[in-house]
């Protein structure tokens, strides 16, 4: 059976897979990259993500609706995130607390929603894959790359994107100054609450698209506690990325094509203990970070509130 493993076919499908499987890696991450590097840490995103999973798959179910999902993930993960703010840079709770208590939020909340508006795993009709002419007829590379659905499209679009603003832009500069030295920063006229108030509810609604990507272009289901751990590992990315849209993305690949052979372990019944196939992700964040963290230096004001009484 491991020689079916290492098959074109086989190996097309893992690659293809793992493309597919990045995509809330990579919403969620971008997301938290914003917030990390304007001094913010929210340990909240796997919640996030699962109230967005809901609000999106609940809305198709009800509808029919695509983008109505859409925008529900959107708004869902945009309060969450305006709540995450407020408590963050108005109240100066800490960060690590306050994070894992919107986790437990979003746990609890989507698990009663899910209970009690629906009460049993549905389906729906999610994203559908799009071939982009001419380059999904590319062989090997077509069927890989360019035969996904548009969220897909949409997450490895928001990697340039993300890395522009950060890096070319007057607000990318205010996000890292505030992040590097909220003092420095507020004393040149930078609003420092403003700045992590942006970086935070914009952080929640890619956590919410994020989730959405789960439910509606990956699953097409809504189950308790789908996201399991997966919102956790994207903070890790953030770490593992060096807090750069680009080192996030090779992050999301390596995590996603692991977690895409594991799926591919189980479903060519190879004897591998189906346990330790589906720890394999989790064991390899923790080595990431084990090799990654004490070599990079994330910023300087992360965790730490600003207040110009201090």
């Amino acid at each position: 059976m491991i020689t079916e493993l290492v098959s074109s076919t086989v190996l097309i499908g893992i690659l293809a897979s793992g493309i597919r499987l990045a995509t809330p890696y990579l919403y969620a991450a971008i997301g938290e990259t914003f917030g990390q590097r304007s001094g913010v840490l929210n340990l909240g995103v796997e919640g996030q993500m699962l109230l967005g999973a809901f609000a999106a798959f609940y809305l198709v179910f009800m509808t029919g609706n695509l983008v109505l999902g859409l925008l529900a993930a959107l708004a869902v993960g945009a309060l969450m995130g305006l709540a995450m703010a407020f408590v963050t840079v108005n109240l100066k709770a800490e960060q690590g607390i306050s994070g894992i208590g919107f986790y437990l939020f979003g746990l609890g909340m989507s698990d009663l929603l899910f209970q009690r508006m629906l009460g049993t795993v549905e389906t729906v009709s999610g994203f559908s894959k799009v071939n982009i002419p001419f380059l999904s007829d590319i062989p090997v590379i077509g069927e890989i790359l360019f035969r996904q659905n548009l969220l897909v499209y949409g997450a490895f679009a928001l990697v340039p994107i993300a890395w522009f603003v950060l890096n070319k832009t007057t607000l990318g500069l205010k996000i890292r100054a505030v992040g590097e030295n909220p003092e420095a920063a507020d004393s040149l006229g930078v609003s420092v609450a403003k700045v992590r108030y942006f970086t935070i509810i914009l952080g929640g609604m890619l956590s919410g698209i994020a989730g959405a990507s789960l439910s509606i272009g990956l699953l097409n289901v809504f189950q308790q506690n789908m996201t399991s751990g997966l919102g956790f590992i994207a903070v890790a990315l953030v770490y593992f990325g060096g807090w750069r849209p680009w080192g996030v993305l090779g992050g999301a690949l390596l995590f996603s094509m692991v977690n895409s052979l594991q799926l591919w372990i189980q479903v060519l019944g190879i004897p591998i203990p189906s346990d330790i196939a589906v720890m394999m992700p989790y064991v390899l964040t923790i080595l990431a970070l084990v090799v990654t963290v004490s070599r990079v230096r994330g910023p300087s004001a992360l965790t730490k509130p600003f207040g110009r009484e201090e």
